[in-house]
């Protein structure tokens, strides 16, 4: 193989090393393909300051092999996207006309990449450089059953889930660019199974690759726990089940002795427009004293919250989770739904998954998921050390940039 064949142009809208979720996956997709090869990323211009002060205060010889390039729209096409509101449509203009912006370059490369804004309703044009095609890793998030929506949230974000879930369904089966992305694809790399069932006839080109990763963490010295905490981390928003992860502890917690009480906590990390009210709902609750809700916090500190926690509780209805990826990095068995999101991520020896049933069914099913691990000392080491192991045989980045290269390897034409 020569050097232009195997150098990748790979796509990422969200792209900051100082940012978690979609940016921090652009981000260390792109610093993994550069393990091995040329890379050269293509990324929105409002990214360049971000990435440029991170490498100069963290440089590594892996950014020999990375070329940055940055684009936009003209003004006149984007004057209107203010923050995330019009971001999907910007994405899709983005896309649609970022094969254009390649071709006015004389770039060498031999395989094309689209790290997408990781979902599976939005199509990418990469195709229209004919060269060798990979799509994803392209995610799912399934609808909210009602159960968990209408209680807490109400008929408003009801109708808002429903709607968007309506939107995805146009664009599914109706959108021909959305056919083209998936029908000139070599490979598409997908998040969970959910996703797969989307791409209709192209199913054969899916390979399962969760776009959740997460650092090494070395746990050689661990802090002794003064008590059993509970954790949870995320946007406070319907979608992440922060509602659940209250009323379970609560359920849980309420069943102890007096003295029981006196050795639990929970804590929950993030942000999000329902913050105050899950605040809110702990005080209903009569658990306040008992937990702790905290804005969010840079990684540093979050680091020692995770190493003094002993179970990581996330009912999330999302069909991925990061933050599950770091839970396991840091031993932490994890309760979650059985979903196609944090659900497929976990095993029965890492973690203990709840079914979807009534909320009040799933409420106690958590809260009882909880109380075998608190009960249990045994049964809690056992899982932490499986967690521990799940997380360094598929969730550590540095899997997934072997896993991408074996990928790029095996790809026809690029040799």
């Amino acid at each position: 193989m020569n050097s232009e064949n195997t150098t990748v142009l790979a796509t990422a809208y969200a792209v900051n090393p100082f940012k978690g979720s979609e940016d921090g996956m652009g981000w260390n997709f792109i610093m993994q393909i550069a393990r091995y090869r040329k890379v050269i990323a293509i990324t929105r211009e409002n990214n360049e300051t971000d990435i440029n002060a991170y490498m100069d205060a963290n440089p590594s010889p892996v950014y020999e092999n990375v070329s940055f390039k940055y684009y936009d729209l003209p003004y006149y096409l984007r004057f209107w996207k203010k923050g995330s509101r019009g971001a999907m449509l910007y994405y899709f203009l983005w896309q649609l006309l970022l094969p254009g912006f390649v071709r006015k370059h004389d770039w060498s490369y031999g395989i094309t990449h689209n790290l997408n804004f990781h979902n599976d309703w939005t199509p990418s044009f990469l195709w229209r450089l004919n060269k060798p095609f990979i799509w994803g890793p392209v995610g799912h998030h399934p609808k909210i059953p009602k159960q968990y929506l209408l209680p807490t949230y109400g008929l408003k974000s009801y109708v808002k889930d429903r709607f968007i879930w309506m939107v995805k369904n146009f664009f599914w089966h109706l959108d021909p660019f959305l056919k083209m992305s998936r029908k000139k694809a070599d490979q598409i790399l997908v998040m969970n199974t959910a996703s797969r069932k989307t791409l209709k006839s192209q199913q054969h080109k899916a390979r399962l690759m969760p776009s959740v990763a997460t650092e090494y963490v070395n746990l050689a010295d661990p802090i002794p726990k003064e008590k059993f905490r509970a954790l949870s981390v995320g946007r406070f928003v319907p979608l992440k089940g922060f509602d659940l992860t209250l009323k379970s502890f609560a359920a849980f917690y309420k069943k102890l002795s007096l003295e029981e009480q006196k050795k639990v906590e929970l804590i929950l990390v993030g942000k999000g427009s329902y913050f105050d009210a899950m605040k809110v709902l702990a005080e209903d609750l009569k658990i306040s004293s008992v937990t702790r809700i905290i804005p969010w916090i840079k990684r540093e500190q979050l680091d020692a919250i995770y190493r003094d926690a002993s179970v990581f509780l996330f009912p999330s209805h999302e069909g991925a989770g990061m933050v599950v990826a770091e839970a396991f990095s840091y031993g932490l068995p994890v309760v979650s739904l059985d979903n196609s999101g944090p659900g497929e991520f976990l095993s029965d020896d890492t973690g203990i998954r709840v079914p979807h049933g009534s909320y009040d069914a799933t409420v106690n099913g958590l809260a009882n998921a909880v109380n075998s691990l608190f009960k249990s000392e045994i049964l809690r080491k056992s899982k932490s050390e499986s967690a521990r192991n799940r997380y360094e045989e598929l969730f550590d980045w540095n899997v997934k940039g072997d896993q991408l290269d074996q990928l790029y390897e095996n790809l026809p034409n690029i040799s």
